[in-house]
């Protein structure tokens, strides 16, 4: 059984403690080890720096949309467009020198007050280049292709969750908190 005193990285007694802001301590090296793959508490998940992802270079544009979301039938719509063309993956990616192929992506969001908090977060999250990915399509199958990383978007205006449309009530804060584990707040 672990105790207070020991590190919740290597399991053994705390060696040099370093106890972060939320109160968790650790092995200052274990802790040095873990920052330089994640800068967050390895037991809470709270984030300390800034998160930069290994998104590939690309544009994100908003236009706006007097059609409305399911569930959101008081206002219009933001629809965000995601352009990156093909590229050769650096050393950041699975296979440096390999390429890959170009996509696009439309997501949707309703135009109210919490649906323009989630694209501010997006937009920040964006040019961490956190929001993509070079990797394995779940979807296809297909390998060396731009994927998403872990944010969930609306793709479609309907149909539901299912099929990663509206009215889906808990999208909004769920979303929110996948921004979240990635470092990604009004905050920070």
């Amino acid at each position: 059984m672990q105790s207070a005193e020991d590190c919740a990285i290597c399991l053994d007694r705390i060696q040099g403690k370093k106890t972060l802001k939320c109160s968790h301590s650790f092995c200052s090296e274990c802790l040095e080890s873990s920052f330089k793959r994640k800068p967050a508490c390895p037991v809470c998940n709270t984030f300390y720096g800034t998160h930069t992802g290994n998104q590939p270079e690309g544009t994100m544009t908003v236009t706006r949309s007097q059609q409305r979301l399911p569930g959101y039938e008081r206002c219009g719509s933001i629809v965000i467009h995601y352009i990156f063309p093909a590229g050769i993956q650096g050393s950041e990616h699975p296979n440096p020198g390999v390429r890959y192929s170009g996509t696009s992506r439309i997501a949707f969001l309703p135009a109210c007050e919490e649906g323009e908090k989630v694209l501010k977060l997006l937009k920040k999250a964006f040019d961490r280049k956190l929001i993509f990915t070079v990797g394995r399509s779940v979807t296809t199958g297909l390998n060396n292709v731009i994927t998403w990383n872990d944010i969930h978007h609306k793709t479609r205006m309907d149909g539901g969750p299912q099929s990663f449309g509206y009215p889906d009530p808990q999208y909004l804060s769920r979303v929110q908190e996948e921004l979240r584990l990635k470092g990604v707040t009004e905050e920070n």
